[in-house]
C-alpha cells in the first residue's frame, strides 16, 4: 500500500505539509474565535482567542515542521528566500498550499458552526452591526486605527515574529531543542497576541488572513470583506511580507552574522547539498522497495 502512494517528489510533499499544517493553525485560531463570538462572550474571551492560536500555530508546526519547516505563513517562507534557506522557485508553491490550508481551514469553522452562525445571524451574514461575523475569519482594524498605522502595526509584528523565530531556530545562539521549537515558536504568537492585539488583532500572516477572507467572500458575507475600512484587507497581506523581511534582515545583521566562522559556514550549508540529500533519499527508497518487492517474489515462486 505505501509503495503505490507515497510521494516521491520532495516539493510535493512539502505542498501538502503546508497545506495540512496551514489548515490545523486557522481550525484552532479561527475556531477559538467562532466559539467566543458566536457564545457571546460565555465560552470565551480575549485570553482563550491568543491561546487558540498560539497552541494552533504549535501544533501546525508539529503538522508540518520536519516536512516542510512549518513555515504556514507567505512572510516566513519570504523571510527564508531572503536568507537563502529556501530556494526562491519553491516560494510560490509554498505560498499557494498556505492560503489553499487557511481557506479550507476557514470552511471547516464554518461547517463545524454552521447552525450557531444562523442562530446568531438569524440567517445573515454581515461584517458590521451587532450580530456581525465576518471578523470570526479576517482581521478589522479599531476605530482609533489609521492605515498607516495598521501597515506600521503588521510591520512590527511580524518582524518581532520572524526574529524570534529564527532566534529559536538559531543552532549558534541559545536556540531551543528541536523537539520544543514549536511551542516556543508558539508563545511567540501569545506575546504577540497580549502586548500587541489592539489595533487590529495581530494577523500576521497574508495566508491566515486573505484565505479565510476570500472564503467569508463566496461564503455569503459579500465584497464588503474587502472594501470595509477603506479597503483595509491588503494591510495584513503587505504589512507582514515587509515585516517579515524586515524582522530577518535586522536578526542576520545583528547576530547571525556574528556568529563564529566555523559556525557560520555549517549554518550556511547550501541549499544543493539538501536536494542532493533529499534525492539519495528517494533513490534509497526506491531500492529498498525494489529489494522487497524481490523478496516477495521469490517467497512466492518458492
Amino acid at each position: 500500500m505505501r509503495r503505490h502512494c507515497v510521494l516521491k517528489h520532495g516539493i510535493l510533499k512539502e505542498f501538502l505539509a503546508e497545506f495540512l499544517g496551514t489548515f490545523v493553525l486557522v481550525l484552532f485560531g479561527c475556531g477559538s474565535v467562532a466559539q467566543t463570538v458566536l457564545s457571546r462572550d460565555t465560552l470565551g474571551e480575549p485570553l482563550t482567542m491568543h491561546i487558540g492560536f498560539s497552541v494552533g500555530l504549535t501544533m501546525a508546526t508539529y503538522v508540518a515542521g520536519g516536512v516542510s519547516g512549518g513555515h504556514v505563513n507567505p512572510a516566513v517562507s519570504l523571510a527564508m528566500v531572503i536568507l537563502g534557506k529556501l530556494k526562491i522557485w519553491k516560494f510560490p508553491v509554498y505560498v499557494l498550499a498556505q492560503m489553499l490550508g487557511a481557506f479550507t481551514g476557514a470552511a471547516a469553522v464554518f461547517g463545524l458552526y454552521y447552525d450557531a452562525f444562523m442562530s446568531f445571524t438569524s440567517g445573515t451574514l454581515s461584517v458590521t452591526g451587532i450580530n456581525a461575523t465576518g471578523h470570526i475569519f479576517a482581521s478589522f482594524p479599531a476605530n482609533h486605527l489609521s492605515i498607516l498605522g495598521g501597515f506600521v502595526d503588521q510591520v512590527v509584528g511580524t518582524g518581532m515574529l520572524v526574529l524570534c523565530i529564527l532566534a529559536i531556530l538559531d543552532e549558534g545562539n541559545m536556540g531551543a531543542p528541536k523537539g520544543v521549537q514549536p511551542l516556543a515558536i508558539g508563545l511567540i504568537v501569545m506575546a504577540i497576541g497580549v502586548s500587541m492585539g489592539l489595533n487590529c488583532g495581530y494577523p500576521l500572516n497574508p495566508a491566515r488572513d486573505l484565505g479565510p477572507r476570500l472564503f467569508t467572500a463566496v461564503a455569503g458575507w459579500g465584497m464588503e470583506v474587502f472594501s470595509i475600512a477603506n479597503y483595509w484587507w491588503w494591510i495584513p497581506v503587505a504589512g507582514p511580507m515587509v515585516g517579515g523581511v524586515v524582522g530577518a534582515v535586522l536578526y542576520y545583521l545583528l547576530v547571525e552574522l556574528h556568529h563564529p566562522q566555523q559556525l557560520h559556514d555549517e549554518l550556511e550549508k547550501p541549499c544543493g547539498d539538501e536536494e542532493e540529500e533529499e534525492e539519495e533519499e528517494e533513490e534509497d527508497e526506491v531500492e529498498d522497495d525494489s529489494s522487497l518487492k524481490d523478496k516477495y517474489e521469490m517467497i512466492a515462486m518458492s
